[in-house]
């Protein structure tokens, strides 16, 4: 299967190879996807530096990233960088995230990285930019919104807050392969917290650009972390947080308070035959309005407003939804707010990885709500005494077809557990509300 209604699919396709891991151990930085050392790569040539102007990392599992210390010609025409050396040399990358991926990235753009010995490289450049070149692939599972934050923003700011460590007032010029005009539209907000510069589409400019340096590929810490060890001022997921909060907050964009002066809750619904639906939510709507909250439905596509997403959610105080990419919208809300992450059987693992650590470190009051075998809609298709509901954590380390079992369920869940867990979020938004004034 390909493209973003799959896309989900995949990602915990990778996951599965963590998983045997994950169950030894919930400590081990590696088994949440986390990068444990720092890039080797640096803004800045390092006092002895090798002969080579270009310097590439490629030790890390999720990632391969190169830098070019020094004058950087872009020729988009042949999807080479050059720059002048002592030797002729070169290196092939491909600036997408996900190395251990070989069919995701042999569909990303393949970039030459060269080394010159001519000195005057640079005479021929059409537009010449003061500032450094980030260098990076919107392709493989971009329209995803998980994906488009996991493989794309967060590596993004990881990579920039590298690049300006020390040069706050450093700008950078963002080049992209495998583009596509809706992300640029989509993300415009984000987009313009990175760079004041127009974004170049490597598929299809024609000039030669010539830049002080380039970064090409981008590092990534793991799925939904930042690891501020390995951050040159500490930063965190908290910090990505107020960056995209920021991004949008000069927009002006946030729901009023409601009206009738009731917390609100986004239920964030999933439709049709992809998995993992509610199947009695409008009772879930029912209980919800019944405990003291406004309840707003989010159902989002592709082609959903990522600024009238943030209006809705940044201007709620809870959030509550099955494990899904749309989960993801989690950066929307505010620090403090609710958020009640139900899990399906056998993915409870998947769900702490990809949203339950990063909504805690995004200072949200997470709750679990881990649904019992007569809440999933696999109770009609498997007996109470087969394995796929008695031990479903069992079933999933067997392997991915195992676990695609456990993505295609619904949900049923029973009511008097789930208002249990909506009176508590209650409580949380109710105190937010009054704490924020809003």
């Amino acid at each position: 299967m390909r493209g973003r209604e799959s896309a989900t699919w995949i990602c915990c396709l990778g996951l599965m190879a963590l998983y045997p891991i994950y169950l030894i151990s919930l400590s081990n930085n590696i088994i949440k996807g986390q990068e444990n050392k720092k890039s080797l790569l640096s803004p800045h040539a390092p006092p002895h530096a090798p002969p080579s102007p270009i310097i590439c990392d490629r030790t890390h599992y999720r990632y391969d990233a190169c830098s070019i210390n020094g004058p950087t010609v872009l020729d988009p025409t042949t999807s080479t960088l050059k720059a002048v050396g002592p030797n002729i040399t070169m290196q092939k990358l491909r600036p997408y995230p996900r190395k251990w991926e070989k069919e995701v990235m042999s569909r990303i753009k393949e970039l030459s990285l060269l080394t010159v010995t001519a000195p005057n490289t640079t005479a021929s450049c059409h537009i010449r930019h003061q500032a450094p070149a980030v260098v990076f692939s919107t392709g493989g599972y971009t329209g995803n919104i998980f994906h488009d934050i996991n493989d794309g923003f967060l590596p993004l700011f990881i990579t920039t807050r590298y690049l300006l460590a020390g040069h706050p007032n450093r700008d950078i010029v963002l080049v992209v392969a495998d583009y596509h005009d809706w992300w640029l539209s989509k993300y415009a907000d984000l987009l313009r917290s990175l760079t004041r510069h127009p974004i170049i589409n490597l598929d299809n400019d024609t000039s030669l650009h010539c830049f002080p340096s380039a970064t090409i590929g981008l590092i990534s810490h793991g799925f939904s972390t930042i690891n501020p060890s390995l951050m040159p001022n500490s930063e965190s997921l908290a910090d990505f947080g107020a960056f995209v909060h920021s991004s949008y907050a000069e927009s002006g964009l946030r729901l009023p308070p409601p009206a009738s002066g009731r917390p609100r809750l986004v239920l964030v619904a999933r439709e049709g035959t992809v998995g993992r639906v509610f199947l009695n939510q409008e009772d879930i709507v029912r209980a919800a309005e019944a405990v003291g909250f406004e309840v707003a439905v989010f159902a989002p596509s592709s082609s959903t407003s990522v600024r009238e997403a943030y209006r809705l959610i940044n201007g709620s105080h809870a959030m509550v939804g099955v494990h899904g990419a749309a989960l993801t919208h989690l950066y929307f809300l505010r620090p403090k707010a609710a958020m009640i992450q139900v899990s399906p059987l056998g993915l409870g693992w998947v769900g702490e990885i990809c949203y339950g650590e990063a909504a805690r470190r995004l200072g949200l009051e997470y709750m679990e709500y881990k649904i019992r075998a007569e809440e999933s809609s696999l109770i009609e298709k498997y007996d109470r005494a087969d394995m796929v509901l008695k031990n479903p954590d069992a079933v999933s380390q067997k392997g991915w077809s195992y676990t695609t079992i456990y993505l295609k369920q619904d949900v049923r869940l029973d009511l008097e557990r789930v208002t249990v867990y909506l009176e508590k979020a209650y409580k949380m938004g109710k105190n937010f509300m009054e704490m924020k004034g809003q």
